[in-house]
């Protein structure tokens, strides 16, 4: 093998030009293909630029022509050589017009044949391009969702920075408290019984930031949940976290506001525009049945329970919400089609999906014979119908109603191609409720998080009526996804004890979880309040990746492992014992 010994590379692959043409150039990478026509050799040379081809013929030093004619796919090379015109250009690639006539070649290393070709749109399954991750990310796509990960993380850090922020790193060893995902827990070698929490965010942290008077805070910040998984979540994340003190929530939002502005103008030469619209979280599940709607198409809801409550239908008359979708043209949807939204549907719980065709001439549908003149009526005039409709009903249990209707709305939105691709719709949603019922714990939690501030005047329901009391919160939702989310939060110790004990916490559990934060409360806190991205979800969006996978360099599968590393794996009992952890199985058999 060749060493790089007294070589100096100048250019990268993908930045030659016919400018260029005349220059003496070294270049390094990968060969992407070599194609070996007797007395003329091309070699495709890759690196995280693009390609560049290179030529030899017979007027090439033959030692260098005949180590070209040895070369493979993924072999590491460097090549010092003239830029020259080519004479079979092609525009497939930006440096098609020119080559590199080659006068030195250095072999660097061989490489085995790859299990995948390192080509765009890799055909390989998810599992082989996760095992042999390093390879994957060879590939263009993939080295331009990198690339363009770290062009959108300046530009937040540029931003912050001109905005007066400080970026302030905060603790990722730290304490394990109750309301929110699991935690994924350390134990400690030098606490034997103790254990670390990595933070599922540094919202405590930033808050002592505010606390302490550090004024802005901002951080590219690593977070880590114990949960399952689907295609926009992982285990491990990052956050854009944000913390301002003295500032109301429309302080924070154009803050926000400008930050996306910025972010998709140099990143993707896009104009959004601003102020972005707002609407409260009532007016979200009414419309959309969902707290994030995608507004760039229609197939809005509409409840219908008061037109139907004395239907001769008894699934209509005796439902606490019925609402109402018309798609315009549905009619055309076959028996078939209709029956596979039914089962969509039930993976929100629902039993089935009511419907009915307007035709020209009649209603058609099995629930058809229920309805009463006046209800027909009714139910055309709210929602508009013509001839060529399909409506879709659903009743029972609001939340199942608004998750059935609200996702279907999305899956037909996307199936009848409703939603344009090239639009960025920008939406806050505001005035989310402060508790929500856990049917797992049997009582109220909260909504985002403990430390989020009740809406002014809602403060004495927390405790006598939680289900209406309302949040000074607020979620950034773009293109139906919520990629951002914060609200203004509690400073004052009083308020802070007040929603631990509305969320059945006793005085001994909340003073023990969480007593060090009331106590810095007491010691004079600024009203503040601030946002987080999920800046993993926020590239897949807008680099239009089908998984949030693509855009992290080294991601887990659903499971949360690792195949590259094999992690997690087994430890040592040596381990163990340090940490003063037993392995139940151990355990057992240490005990026969």
């Amino acid at each position: 093998m060749d060493n790089l010994q007294n070589f100096h590379r100048t250019n990268y692959c993908g930045d030659l030009r016919l400018s260029d043409v005349g220059k003496t150039v070294s270049l390094c990478g990968w060969v992407q293909r070599q194609r070996d026509l007797g007395g003329l050799i091309f070699v495709d040379l890759r690196d995280r630029t693009g390609l560049v081809q290179l030529s030899f013929d017979d007027g090439t030093d033959q030692a260098v022509f005949e180590k070209a004619s040895s070369l493979r796919s993924e072999y590491v090379i460097a090549a010092t050589g003239t830029v020259r015109e080519r004479e079979s250009k092609t525009d497939k690639i930006a440096t098609g017009a020119i080559e590199v006539y080659v006068t030195e070649l250095r072999l660097l290393a061989k490489a085995e044949t790859p299990p995948f070709e390192i080509v765009e749109h890799s055909k390989a399954n998810d599992m082989l391009r996760l095992k042999y991750r390093y390879l994957d990310l060879r590939r263009p796509e993939m080295q331009a969702a990198i690339a363009t990960r770290h062009k959108i993380t300046k530009i937040c850090r540029d931003y912050f920075d001109e905005q007066g922020f400080l970026e302030i790193e905060t603790p990722v060893l730290t304490k394990s408290t109750p309301e929110g995902a699991r935690d994924y827990l350390v134990p400690s070698r030098l606490n034997h019984g103790q254990f670390y929490a990595l933070p599922q965010s540094p919202q405590q942290f930033k808050q002592f930031c505010m606390i302490a008077g550090l004024d802005r805070y901002f951080q590219i910040a690593r977070c880590f949940r114990d949960e399952d998984l689907r295609a926009d979540r992982q285990p491990e994340f990052t956050q854009v976290d944000i913390e301002m003190s003295f500032a109301d929530e429309k302080q924070v939002m154009d803050m926000a506001e400008g930050l996306m502005i910025r972010v998709f103008k140099e990143a993707l030469g896009a104009d959004i525009p601003q102020p972005f619209p707002r609407m409260t979280w009532d007016e979200a599940m009414a419309r959309y049945g969902v707290d994030k709607p995608d507004t760039r198409f229609g197939l809005e809801l509409c409840d219908v329970t008061s037109i139907v409550r004395q239907s001769g239908f008894k699934l209509f008359a005796s439902a606490k919400l019925v609402k109402a979708m018309r798609v315009p043209g549905g009619e055309s949807l076959t028996r078939k089609e209709i029956d596979e939204l039914t089962e969509f549907v039930k993976i929100y719980g629902a039993q089935g999906l009511a419907w009915i065709k307007i035709r020209e001439n009649e209603w058609q549908s099995p629930i058809a014979k229920f309805l009463s003149d006046e209800e027909r009526k009714g139910l055309a005039d709210a929602l508009g119908l013509t001839v060529g409709d399909i409506v879709f009903f659903q009743a029972g249990e609001p939340g199942m109603v608004n998750a059935a209707l609200g996702n279907l709305r999305v899956h037909l939105g996307e199936k009848l191609g409703l939603i344009p691709e090239d639009a960025w719709n920008f939406l806050w949603v505001t005035d989310f409720p402060l508790y929500e019922y856990s049917e797992e714990e049997k009582r109220y939690v909260a909504c985002h998080h403990p430390f989020t501030s009740p809406k002014d005047g809602d403060l004495e329901k927390m405790v006598s009526d939680p289900a209406s009391t309302k949040a000074r919160a607020y979620d950034m939702v773009l293109n139906g996804n919520e990629v951002g989310g914060g609200s203004i939060r509690i400073h004052e110790a009083g308020v802070q004890r007040h929603m631990f004990e509305a969320l059945g916490f006793s005085k001994e559990e909340y003073e023990s979880q969480f007593g060090y934060f009331i106590q810095a409360l007491e010691h004079g806190a600024p009203p503040h309040g601030g946002i987080a991205f999920g800046l993993d979800r926020l590239i897949m969006l807008m680099s239009k990746s089908p998984s949030i996978r693509d855009v992290i360099a080294f991601p887990k599968t659903q499971k949360a492992t690792c195949l590259m590393t094999n992690a997690p794996d087994v430890v040592s009992a040596k381990q163990l014992r340090e940490l003063g952890l037993r392995l139940r199985e151990e355990a057992k058999k240490e005990e026969k």
